[in-house]
């Protein structure tokens, strides 16, 4: 009989390695969706190639969500499909594709506008579905050997080289989440050649927002962070730096740098868990960098939001910010004439160009992350480091299938 493995989460703190049921061609059962547990023959069965640790598991594993006990958790996946269902026409056994993490049916208002993170279909909660996250439709996370993806025709992008791709998996394996959810946050902020971005937070979305800012032509892509480790990562491959907990005014720090207090466009990639600027250094407060891109936001321009935040937070600093209601400058943005922009990135209107661009070589996103291939087993210990800021984004390999 097949087994399976994964990677749960047990309480604030703490993931563990776990046997758990291999996958079915299946929908999710949901008490709240009477048309879960169906037969799935539009979906695959894959076995995990890679899978990465995002800092949303992390937010999830530090206990700020009302994620359950028990729960797989995964949604970066690349894999090669196992076991097909009789509708799927347009990919095969063997395949090596990546997954985007929005979960889509392809079918509704919203997929056929190519809005696949807001899919109305396949969360019977709310608008967006995602693997091993909560709140997101109860399905079964990919930091595990084997996951079930459904309407894989729809979903599924297949590398057209197996062996190129396993040649730069590294790069590849962030095409399902961290680096089109970066790149999405500067084309919402309208980077462009010759652009000046302001970047907060130097974690991977960060670093790949940083790289995908490039890639779009920005003139000078500025990091902030208060990590020194992931500040010199960004250096690394051309961004000039801010050490926010130096600096209290943020608009001076970017004078220093440009000769002028504003860029032309911000990206917030830290999200809820924001911490204080300058004094305030270490101190929770979860509208710091909304309100600080608005002040340092050209008149007129846009804020890209790929950071995550939460409509239910029980680690929240009072009780607005843990419903998820934050004080946030409007009257600012306002009279600045800012426009703002979040939710989750629609993965499928960017990853086969992005695929593209690494395949050629015009952009190498595992770099700027600091890519780190570890097993399965480690990664208990992965999420440790990467809680306590390590300048790594961390790649699990179930299978040891990567060089």
């Amino acid at each position: 009989m097949a087994t399976n493995r994964g990677v749960a989460y047990i309480k604030p703190g703490e993931v563990a390695i776990q046997s758990i049921p291999y996958p079915k061609l299946r929908m999710p059962k949901s008490e709240t969706d009477p048309f879960g547990g169906k037969d799935a023959p539009h979906g695959v069965i894959l076995k995990i190639v890679t899978t990465n640790i995002c800092g949303s598991d992390q937010h999830m594993v530090r206990g700020r969500t009302t994620a359950p006990q028990g729960l797989i958790l995964g949604h970066e996946i690349t894999g090669q499909i196992i076991e097909k269902g009789s509708d799927v026409e347009m990919v095969d056994i063997g395949d090596i594709c990546t997954v985007p993490f929005n979960i889509a049916c392809g079918r509704c208002r919203n997929c056929r506008e190519g809005l696949t993170g807001i899919c109305l279909t396949v969360n019977p909660a709310r608008p967006g579905a995602a693997y091993g996250y909560v709140d997101m439709g109860g399905w079964v996370g990919g930091q595990a050997e084997y996951v079930m993806v459904p309407y894989a025709d729809f979903n599924l992008i297949k590398f057209p080289n197996k062996e190129r791709a396993m040649a730069k998996i590294k790069d590849l394996t962030l095409l399902s989440d961290i680096f089109p959810t970066g790149f999405h946050g500067c084309v919402q902020a309208g980077v462009k050649p010759g652009s000046t971005v302001y970047i907060a937070g130097a974690g991977p979305v960060g670093l790949a927002a940083a790289a995908g800012a490039q890639l779009l032509g920005a003139a000078v892509v500025i990091v902030g962070d208060m990590i020194p480790e992931r500040l010199a990562q960004a250096r690394s491959f051309g961004c000039e730096t801010i050490d926010v907990s130096k600096v209290p005014d943020l608009g001076a720090a970017i004078e220093q740098i440009l000769g002028e207090p504003v860029v032309d466009c911000a990206v917030d990639c830290v999200g809820f868990e924001a911490r204080g600027h300058g004094g305030d250094a270490g101190v929770e407060r979860p509208a710091t960098v909304l309100n600080a891109l608005q002040e340092i936001a050209r008149a007129g321009g846009s804020i890209g939001i790929p950071g995550l935040y939460v409509t239910g937070d029980p680690g929240g600093v009072d009780a607005n910010a843990k419903i998820g209601a934050l004080s946030l400058r409007i009257g600012l943005g306002w009279a600045k004439s800012c426009s703002f922009h979040t939710g989750q990135c629609p993965v499928l209107r960017y990853n086969r160009n992005l695929m593209n661009a690494i395949l050629y070589e015009k952009v190498f996103p595992a770099k700027a992350v600091n890519a780190t291939i570890i097993s399965l087993d480690d990664a208990p210990q992965g999420y440790k480091d990467f809680d306590k800021g390590a300048a790594k984004k961390f790649i699990i390999d179930p299978h040891g299938m990567t060089k």
